[in-house]
């Protein structure tokens, strides 16, 4: 009998392929409620889950002793207990590098709408209001030649960079370790985190979500920044703390904000969805037709390979 395996989410087809030879479950478009997933995790030997789902110790309870891999179509896995698939010799795989560059493309457009207030602009065509050009009408901050802080000098950060380069911006880097090849590779600069708040026109976060990061940029870190600098988060929304966010936004102490994450999804803060200094974006920032195919395949021919007890190419766990 083929082992059985677990798709926790509508996926693109050829993410399925490599699980042709298993006998595949795949649940609902939307994500599953959490009674829906535990009743199909009974008996599966892998999952093939996205950010959506929780991978806790609960869950791996349920489908038991023949779990042997979780595959996490995404880079972070923060929805996943490594602990509990470590206790459990469960393999957790995640799909890094496949979505660098389509994530960069997504921070940058963020970056660009919010400072040339796109989004406004676009609400006022739709609405009519538009009456004539003006001078003064819906001005930003040039991108051009500013200087940009990316936060996070991993692969989806140093994309930011390059295409920055392309910009004229002088780029600043913060994170937990100096990335020195990439340094000379983009001219780039290290600063410590609170320099490069003070510093920088613009801040791209791109790190990820650990203990240390949840609200790394609160309520002090917001007022260390310029008054006319765009704050972009395309990496998990509670490394940003909302709240802080929308009051700095309201009050005119940062000039913009571009999201694609956040704290509590798909819940936006409700103060965020009133301010137009703001651009909202629902999580989109793999979503091109070749990105989230590489995506899925990856995580398809992980879970493959481990239960054909081979290595993986993309382990997070031993």
């Amino acid at each position: 009998m083929p082992e059985k395996v677990l798709v926790t989410r509508e996926m693109p087809e050829a993410g399925l392929r490599p699980l042709e030879e298993f006998d595949v479950t795949t649940l609902s478009e939307g994500p599953p409620e959490r009674d829906e997933l535990l009743k199909a995790a009974r008996g599966v030997a892998g999952v093939l889950c996205t950010l959506t789902e929780q991978m806790d110790a609960e869950f791996m309870d349920v489908a038991g002793d023949s779990l042997k891999v979780v595959a996490n179509m995404a880079v972070g896995y923060d929805n996943v207990d490594l602990e509990a698939a470590k206790e459990r010799g469960v393999v957790i795989t995640n799909t890094p590098e496949v979505l660098n560059e389509t994530t960069a493309d997504t921070a940058f457009m963020l970056m660009l709408v919010a400072a040339r207030r796109l989004g406004e602009g676009e609400r006022i065509v739709r609405a009519g209001e538009w009456e004539a050009w003006g001078p003064k009408m819906l001005l930003g901050p040039d991108v051009w030649g500013k200087k940009l802080g990316i936060i996070g000098f991993g692969g989806i950060g140093q994309a930011v960079a390059r295409r920055a380069r392309g910009f004229g911006m002088e780029v600043l880097y913060s994170g937990r370790s100096r990335r020195e090849e990439a340094e000379k590779e983009f001219e780039a600069r290290y600063l410590e985190l609170d320099e490069l708040l003070e510093t920088c026109d613009f801040i791209s976060l791109h790190t990820p979500l650990t203990e240390e990061t949840t609200h790394l940029i609160g309520e002090a870190e917001l007022g260390k920044m310029k008054k006319e600098a765009v704050l972009v988060n395309t990496a998990r929304g509670s490394v940003v703390d909302e709240a802080a966010l929308a009051d700095a936004l309201e009050g005119g102490r940062i000039f913009a904000a571009g999201l694609d994450v956040y704290e509590e999804e798909p819940r936006v803060h409700t103060k965020l969805l009133e301010l137009e200094n703001v651009v909202l974006a629902p999580h989109i920032g793999s979503a091109s037709f070749e990105t989230r195919d590489k995506m899925a395949v990856t995580a398809g021919e992980d879970l493959r390979a481990v239960l054909r007890g081979e290595q993986p190419q993309n382990p997070v766990n031993a």
